[in-house]
């Protein structure tokens, strides 16, 4: 996908990464320039919330009490 960056440094996020990634109007994105790469990564409004269900086990409560059952 391309896009076009206006006299004004204004692009536009194309609707099919708006649709994929949940992004809504008045969404702050993160610019981060590495190297020669730049990665747009979108800011979560509530940080703590953005975390939840980001860990591959699903219950980390119950892992967590079996494992210190398991350590005695």
């Amino acid at each position: 996908m391309k896009t076009t960056i206006s006299e004004r440094g204004q692009t536009a996020v194309p609707a099919q990464v708006r649709l994929r990634f949940g992004l809504k109007s008045g969404q702050q994105l993160q610019w981060i320039a590495d190297g020669k790469i730049i990665y747009v990564v979108p800011v979560s409004k509530d940080v703590i919330k953005s975390f939840r269900g980001s860990s591959p086990i699903d219950d980390l409560n119950s892992a967590l009490l079996k494992a210190r059952q398991i350590d005695g």
